[in-house]
């Protein structure tokens, strides 16, 4: 069961949080300079090669484009490392869970229509309002619904419930998906961990930064077959 962090526990992450976007930002600064300058010179080289017409020209011109493809996967790998360095600067506002909740399931609809996922919210209409950053909490949402999205490609249900406990304000989004098995579970929230080709790997482990930051805590209980269920638990307004 999910178990929100002391106060004390939330300023050293929020101190380490500071530091590591700073780290992140450097870094960011430092790997994408050069990658524009490849990435330009890999465009003009291109450029050249279509301008011949020869079997050499257009080998030579395949593996540009791979390199090309390589310089967007490293781009977007960059990208998704700096939104996890950040996801510990938080910008709170007394907020309803169920507003958040609700303008994302209006959002991701047609998504979910298209993939034969049914949407069921079940939301306390008595939910105390919580300190939340909205846009990273709507990155929390859409991290959580693209997993659960995938884990059913042939259709399913997806709910999203929010509750008040003894501990705090749950939220539990549950899918009826493949579901994952023991060791899946037990390295999910960790930096790069992936099973999915193509993956950053930062995901969810972006999502418990968030939510840790919050001065909360996420778990997930799943079973191959069987789907997932994780449930977040956020602190009351004070």
């Amino acid at each position: 069961m999910a178990s929100a962090i002391k106060p004390d526990e939330r300023e050293r992450l929020q101190a380490q949080n500071t530091e590591l976007a700073t780290l992140a930002g450097g870094l960011a600064h430092e790997i994408r300079n050069p990658l524009s300058t490849i990435r330009m010179n890999l465009e003009l080289l291109a450029e050249d090669l279509t301008e011949e017409d020869s079997g050499n020209a257009r080998r030579m011109l395949g593996r540009v484009a791979k390199l090309q493809t390589e310089c967007l996967n490293l781009e977007g790998v960059l990208n998704a490392f700096l939104q996890f360095a950040k996801a510990g600067q938080l910008d709170l506002y007394p907020c309803s869970l169920n507003d958040e909740v609700d303008q994302f399931l209006t959002f991701l609809t047609a998504e979910a229509a298209e993939q034969d996922v049914e949407l069921i919210p079940h939301l306390d209409a008595n939910l105390p309002t919580v300190n939340l950053d909205r846009t990273l909490m709507r990155q929390v949402l859409a991290n959580l619904a693209r997993n659960a999205l995938q884990a059913m490609p042939n259709g399913g249900t997806l709910e999203f419930i929010t509750m008040t406990r003894d501990t705090g304000i749950a939220l539990e989004v549950i899918d009826t998906g493949e579901g994952m098995d023991e060791k899946t579970v037990s390295h999910m929230f960790q930096a790069f961990f992936s099973t999915r080709s193509g993956g950053s790997g930062l995901g969810l482990p972006t999502v418990r930064r968030i939510i840790e930051s919050h001065g909360g805590s996420i778990a997930c209980d799943s079973e191959p077959g069987r789907g997932t269920r994780f449930t977040i638990l956020l602190p009351r307004t004070t």
